[in-house]
């Protein structure tokens, strides 16, 4: 169940980037902004803060990621308030975002390039 959830979250994360975009940084430092939002949100959900205040929440931190990687919390947010607090605790969801992205990015850019050709 958790692996399933944490694919559909990595396709939600990685179609939110503009596949231009993620082309630019890289493979590994967009895989790693993206884990980075993801743990963000998770800590949000651990720290119970109410799920519409999550975005605000983050990004009144000043996060260390591109702008553009703002557009994945809301994506994200969804996954993980949906799955129990309790196992949150049991799993880091940034470190395995950042590796589901990694093991699949040439096909996470092929769908994001197929999705974009078709608008």
């Amino acid at each position: 169940m958790l692996r399933m959830t944490l694919a559909a979250a990595s396709l939600a994360a990685a179609t939110a980037v503009s596949p231009l975009w993620a082309d630019e940084i890289g493979k590994e430092d967009s895989c790693k902004f993206q884990g980075q939002v993801m743990a963000a949100v998770q800590q949000a959900r651990m720290d119970r803060v109410a799920q519409d205040k999550v975005a605000e929440t983050i990004l009144s931190a000043n996060p260390n990621w591109p702008p553009q990687f703002a557009n994945t919390i809301d994506p994200l947010t969804a996954h993980v308030y949906g799955m129990k607090r309790r196992d949150l605790r049991k799993v880091d969801l940034g470190a395995v975002l950042e590796q589901q992205c990694l093991d699949n990015w040439d096909q996470i850019q092929e769908m994001q390039h197929s999705l974009s050709s078709d608008e």
